[in-house]
């Protein structure tokens, strides 16, 4: 199978070339292999590359989900896969090894995927643009002058390349909604602990971070989340209530929903004139399909939402360096974290425990006033970006002084933020494109627990407004 004809399939539709006996797992490894070697020399999406290991798995029994032999590849954020290195694109973590398979990885596993290798992450996936001074930067694939998104911009570039049909990616305060945005690719926040986060979720102590996929289709997302989206049985948290499997619900028609949408944002400040056209032609379209639309903001404190969140995340900061230093033995030397990396971790270790807790007390109500306005209207939509994607180092935290990483990140991300605090699924749907041809993406929030609302709107807007066929330059 040669790599365009490779490229032009979704997962699921790799798949079932595969229990058809049409190709192998193999060859679908081969031709993977084949695309890292022709277009991860530009893009940097992949740094760590298990291709030896990939074809022992592929050429043996695999397990027989309704991914069977499709490549695969994981966010080199937090997640272990046994005997592969866990860097989470810090210097001060290089060299750390994972033992054995986190519970997502195994969930993965049996799902049939092949895992190819690791995919580039800022450090810590603390910035919208994945560029760091370990792994370097990566490039989005519509144009290699400009960023492929933060933090899972590795796994977005690969997916929108065509190395892989879809790619492990996870989201802490947008990071597979932005990276999704960027490269042209459906990219679903799930609810928050709908996917599993054990054996050691330290890393989600704040409840803002979680894990699913950013795909070239919704449908290869909704069967994903059907195989990973199970109870836990050692978590400490319920698994979100679903009525039936995603599958059935992308066969569902969405009803007449109500959407609200805007662009309103923290700063106040106005958003690029073309995501603003793009949102108003998405509102349209929407009007089109029978959709109730009508504009109107949050209407909440912003101000008093990300000073709270500020504060929480700060004091995240400094107990994850903890955990680090614990695991490391040792202290980090100055020059093995970047700049707004030490910014966040000496904000937290000054603060006090009553600061910090009253913070998380004002953000859980600040968080239900969000929440109690989608009793108004189902939906609510908005761009995923105030800009199109930036050229790279524009936003480069290795470069710049953290203030002033803060202040563009302010300008290009201002919209992600708020459902992960509140823990709502929200997506990204590659419905716009700018007028140099990158992407613009717009993002859909939805009620808590309410994934399925979201998946059947996001299959009648790909049906409406196809995007399979919009591909990259490097694509094929």
């Amino acid at each position: 199978m040669g790599f365009s004809e490779y490229a032009r399939y979704d997962g699921l539709g790799l798949a079932e070339l595969v229990r058809n006996g049409e190709v192998s797992a193999s060859e679908l490894v081969e031709a993977a292999i084949s695309a890292i070697d022709r277009h991860n020399p530009a893009l940097n999406a992949i740094v760590y590359d298990a291709r030896d290991e990939a074809r022992r798995v592929a050429a043996g029994e695999l397990s027989d989900g309704p991914f069977r032999g499709v490549p695969f590849l994981i966010k080199d954020l937090g997640m272990h896969v046994a005997g592969w290195p866990r860097t989470s694109g810090s210097r001060f973590l290089k060299g750390e090894v994972s033992v054995a398979d986190g519970r997502l990885t195994e969930r993965y596993r049996a799902t049939g995927v092949v895992l190819l290798g690791k995919t580039n992450t800022p450090e810590l996936g603390i910035t919208g643009t994945t560029e760091s001074a370990l792994l370097g930067p990566c490039r989005n694939p519509w144009n290699s002058d400009h960023i492929s998104g933060g933090s899972s911009g590795g796994s977005a570039s690969a997916t929108a390349a065509g190395i892989v049909p879809l790619a492990h990616a996870s989201d802490g305060l947008g990071s597979i909604r932005i990276p999704a945005a960027c490269c042209g690719l459906f990219g679903l926040k799930v609810t928050r602990e709908r996917n599993p986060s054990g054996p050691d979720d330290g890393d989600r102590a704040l409840g803002f971070g979680v894990d699913h996929v950013v795909s070239r289709s919704v449908r290869d997302s909704a069967a994903m989340l059907d195989c990973t989206g199970l109870p836990e049985p050692a978590s400490p948290y319920a698994t979100p209530h679903k009525a039936r499997p995603y599958m059935d619900e992308i066969a569902t028609p969405p009803g007449r929903l109500r959407v609200a949408f805007s662009t309103e944002t923290p700063s106040g400040r106005p958003i690029d004139p073309e995501v603003e056209a793009a949102l108003k032609e998405t509102a349209a379209l929407l009007e089109a399909l029978g959709h109730d639309v009508e504009e109107r903001g949050l209407g909440i404190d912003y101000r008093a939402l990300y000073k709270t969140q500020g504060i929480c995340g700060a004091a995240n900061a400094a107990a994850g360096y903890a955990e680090m230093v614990a695991r490391m033995g040792r202290e980090a030397n100055e020059d093995e974290l970047e700049p707004l990396t030490w910014a966040g971790i000496r904000n937290g270790q000054r603060l006090s425990g009553e600061r910090v807790f009253g913070a998380w007390r004002r953000l859980r109500v600040l968080n239900r006033q969000v929440m109690a306005l989608f009793e108004e209207f189902d939906v609510f939509l908005t761009p995923v970006m105030g800009t199109p994607p930036p050229r790279v180092g524009h936003i480069d935290p290795v470069r710049l002084e953290p203030r002033e990483v803060g202040k563009r990140q302010a300008k290009a991300f201002p919209f992600t933020p708020p459902f992960n605090f509140t823990g709502q699924p929200a997506m990204s749907v590659p419905l716009m494109q700018s007028a140099e041809g990158l992407p613009i993406g717009m993002q859909f929030a939805a009620r808590y627990a309410d994934e399925a609302t979201l998946f059947r709107l996001a299959a009648q807007l790909e049906e409406a407004q196809p995007w399979a066929d919009r591909r990259p330059t490097l694509f094929g």
